[in-house]
């Protein structure tokens, strides 16, 4: 494969491009993430140069490449109930709190949701406690999955996964439980999947057409994006939220830097934050 060096300026251009359509920062010495993801893809397209694959991407007609672009530089690193207690807080104060609410059905929403871990671990949770409680919840939990990869959503909803993603945080119990096998692939059951839909979103965008939530999921996202970006995210976030809802961050993430509209609430496993 040819290889194709990135200029300073074309790395800065690029960074510039990246932010814009995606608000991703990349740090001052990326060159190399650069490279490594977009060699193949530039061979792929006949570009020899930065250069040129910028010029391209500033064409109205190369929508289907600079989702390629998205598609290469976004991080999709996730597993099965990740970090675990976000969905131990979700299983015993979240969702005992929530079944109070009559009359209108519980939304979480699962941002940035990449290859559907998340939204389907959400799922899980929901089932494995009305198993415990049924008859609560009565107008359903609606889950909505976004994320900014049409790759990525189109992964989520054929709702099959390879052994080696099988092996990253979901225990024999419920795999056995909440999937079915098919050959080499295990299939997230019916049950599960039927809560949950997904849509495209990019967190620059609005989210009005979202609709209310009750819950929001959004870890390990905000560590992407400059300053600005993150404050405008969880202030717009808020304004989706209704009265007292709930935000999840990821461990190393905080709002408080950047908003005053959440307030702390420690549990016995973890920090979550409140509307």
């Amino acid at each position: 494969m040819k290889d194709r060096p990135i200029s300073k300026q074309e790395y800065d251009d690029f960074r510039n491009y990246l932010v814009e359509v995606t608000g991703i920062v990349l740090g001052e010495n990326k060159h190399y993430l650069v490279s490594s993801r977009l060699n193949r893809l530039m061979e792929e397209h006949n570009i020899d140069s930065y250069t040129d694959l910028l010029k391209r991407l500033s064409s109205a007609t190369n929508g289907p490449l600079r989702q390629q672009i998205v598609d290469a530089m976004t991080t999709n690193e996730t597993m099965w109930f990740r970090d675990n207690y976000p969905y131990e807080v979700l299983k015993s104060e979240l969702l005992p709190a929530l079944s109070k609410i009559k009359g209108r059905p519980i939304r979480i929403w699962s941002s940035a949701c990449s290859s559907g871990q998340e939204p389907y671990s959400i799922s899980m949770i929901v089932q494995e406690y009305l198993a415990t409680h049924p008859g609560t919840f009565a107008q359903g939990i609606q889950i909505t999955g976004t994320d900014i990869s049409d790759s990525m959503l189109k992964y989520c909803q054929q709702a099959t996964y390879d052994d080696a993603a099988m092996r990253r945080g979901i225990s024999e119990e419920r795999k056995q439980k909440f999937f079915v096998q098919k050959g080499e692939l295990w299939e997230v059951k019916p049950e599960i999947r039927s809560r949950i839909t997904f849509k495209s979103l990019n967190l620059q965008q609005s989210y009005t057409s979202l609709g209310k939530f009750d819950i929001v999921f959004c870890r390990n996202v905000l560590i992407y994006f400059s300053s600005e970006f993150k404050t405008d995210i969880l202030t717009r976030m808020g304004e989706m939220m209704n009265p007292e809802g709930y935000l999840f961050l990821g461990s190393s993430e905080t709002p408080n830097r950047y908003t005053p509209i959440y307030k702390m609430v420690r549990t016995p496993t973890g920090v979550i934050y409140q509307i």
